[in-house]
């Protein structure tokens, strides 16, 4: 899943492609890269991000969805407002990716499920303005894969069936720094609760903490955090989660043809 942030302040690449052409042109090359999704985004969920009015995300992220559904892309709407996922799905989106499982938008699980489209149900325990307020766990993994298990039963009873969800641990989300490490190694865990699991550990603080990059020049430190997302995106494949979403995909490719090929598969 190739990440196409269509927004001015997106923690790594905002600004870069705000504009609705830009913004497809990146599409294209994530694509020819060998992106199998793109995940549009039209609000930053950045810690300290402040919300976002729907209509701007709209304004933000329909003409992109619309043009690269136009020409057959696999496309996801990184969403957590209902409206937008609405639009978003009608202007060809066939995924509805929230971070926020729902929580943030009591109406967003009814609206996919009546629009029959796929959803992407991230941990989450509360708005990026202060999620690392709420990062106190006695077992964060077993709670993590505790609070996903209750939101996939809250889309169930919105009626959508867990062959239709996806599941995210919400790497970085209300997770400090080895908190993440934590959750990375229970994924078989959560891969074994039975729906598909999404990981997105691309570019985020936790592995500049450990790569000591934090310090390092901005093209320095991205690159740096892109080997290190490519190694965790191929830990993740190797125990089983079904997508990875990554800013560098082509980096990301690489290392799961180096796992496909240690595998013989």
């Amino acid at each position: 899943m190739g990440i196409l942030n269509v927004t001015p302040d997106s923690f790594s690449d905002g600004g870069r492609y705000a504009d609705a052409e830009a913004a497809l042109a990146h599409g294209l090359r994530l694509i020819a890269a060998g992106a199998d999704i793109l995940d549009v985004g039209g609000e930053s969920t950045r810690p300290g991000a402040e919300r976002v009015d729907p209509s701007t995300e709209q304004e933000r992220v329909l003409p992109v969805v619309s043009a690269l559904a136009a020409l057959g892309a696999t496309v996801s709407i990184d969403t957590m407002n209902a409206s937008t996922a609405v639009a978003a799905v009608r202007a060809g989106a066939r995924i509805v990716n929230d971070v926020s499982g729902g929580l943030a938008d009591p109406e967003l699980l009814p609206a996919v499920a009546a629009e029959n489209a796929e959803v992407v149900l991230g941990h989450w325990r509360g708005p990026s303005s202060d999620m690392y307020a709420r990062a106190e766990y006695a077992d964060v993994t077993r709670e993590t894969i505790g609070e996903l298990i209750a939101r996939m039963e809250a889309a169930a009873a919105a009626g959508i069936p867990p062959s239709r969800v996806v599941l995210d641990p919400g790497i970085g989300f209300g997770k400090r720094g080895s908190q993440n490490w934590d959750v990375l190694r229970g994924l078989p865990q959560l891969v074994g609760v039975g729906p598909r699991v999404l990981v997105g550990t691309s570019r985020k603080r936790f592995l500049a903490e450990i790569l000591g990059a934090e310090a390092d020049g901005e093209a320095a430190t991205e690159a740096r955090r892109d080997l290190a997302t490519a190694v965790t995106s191929a830990l993740a494949a190797r125990a089983g989660v079904w997508g990875v979403r990554v800013h560098d995909v082509a980096a990301t490719r690489d290392a799961l043809r180096v796992v496909e090929a240690w595998e013989g598969s």
